[in-house]
């Protein structure tokens, strides 16, 4: 079983990273504390990859024939693709790293199937733009038909606390339930465990990483915060749709990208010019460079150890 490690290690690092963008903003406008989130994150990650991480987990194992040795391999190789993007501060998928390592792990073998890869590449693409649209339109509908309306402001204020922590938790249900197949889908597909099982063990390791969140946490949530408590839940809250929408499609998608889009989304309604060109630069080299990385790594590690 020493063969699982690296999965472990690669959902502890999606729950440091990911789960930042569930209750981000909560934890620093200080509506939840810190553990609360980490509990309520955990918890719910847990629940919603036991649940509904079936689907990913079915299409990412269609992606490559898989044995132990080389799911540990690829796992492996997108783990430490990960831990390099962060360390780099650039924007992560660990979908698209998993995807990279899968591919460069079966390449040298041709146990490559590519197939189901065009769906997941126009859904990498189409995560941020559907965040950005589910944003846009639920803040135009506030602006047009409720602000007026909301004219004690202690009230909304209540609201907004309210709909930050339930945003929060669909959102760890959601991340669970989209993102567990990156962690397990290639050990299932390797017969190590059924999907049901591969949801609830991945569900948990990816739990066990949001311990390991704060500093992310509050960093995501500062990011977040420049806008305002209102824009931040609507982002937050497109996010989590967008995710749970690729849940039940069976695609695993990006976390980080889905609240990128959530964020320009709000800021497009105002036609506020919230692109900053550097941040785009790294955006679009983390897109690119990340299956690209975790894809040379998968070949080299391959090389050495299949």
């Amino acid at each position: 079983m020493w063969q699982l490690f690296s999965g472990i290690y690669l959902g502890g690092t999606l729950g440091a990273n990911d789960s930042a963008n569930i209750f981000g903003t909560a934890v620093t406008t200080k509506v939840l504390n810190f553990n609360t989130a980490v509990a309520l994150t955990s918890l719910f990650v847990v629940i919603g990859a036991a649940m509904e991480g079936v689907g990913g987990i079915h299409t990412l194992g269609e992606l490559a024939d898989q044995t132990i040795i080389s799911a540990f391999v690829t796992t492996l190789a997108a783990g430490l693709t990960v831990t390099l993007m962060t360390f780099l501060g650039l924007p992560i998928s660990t979908s698209q790293a998993v995807v990279g390592a899968i591919i460069g792990t079966g390449l040298l073998e041709g146990r490559v199937h590519f197939a189901p890869l065009g769906p997941i590449v126009i859904a990498w693409i189409t995560t941020p733009l559907g965040a950005a649209g589910i944003a846009y339109v639920t803040y135009w509908i506030y602006l047009t038909f409720l602000e007026n309306k909301m004219n004690d402001i202690g009230k909304l204020d209540y609201y907004i606390k309210i709909g930050l922590i339930i945003s929060g938790i669909y959102g760890a249900y959601s991340l669970g339930a989209n993102n567990v197949a990156n962690v397990m889908g290639v050990y299932v597909e390797a017969g190590l465990f059924s999907p049901s099982m591969g949801g609830l063990i991945g569900g948990m390791s990816i739990g066990l990483g949001v311990i390991y969140s704060k500093r992310v946490m509050r960093t995501v949530g500062d990011k977040i915060i420049t806008l305002t408590p209102l824009t931040a839940l609507i982002a937050v809250f497109a996010h989590s749709i967008t995710l749970y929408i690729y849940a039940q499609i069976g695609i695993p998608v990006s976390s980080s990208q889905a609240i990128v889009g959530g964020v320009v989304g709000v800021g497009l309604v105002k036609g506020v010019n919230m692109l900053d060109w550097e941040m785009a630069k790294k955006i679009l080299f983390g897109w690119i460079g990340t299956p690209t990385v975790a894809g040379i790594l998968g070949i080299i590690l391959s090389f050495f150890l299949l």
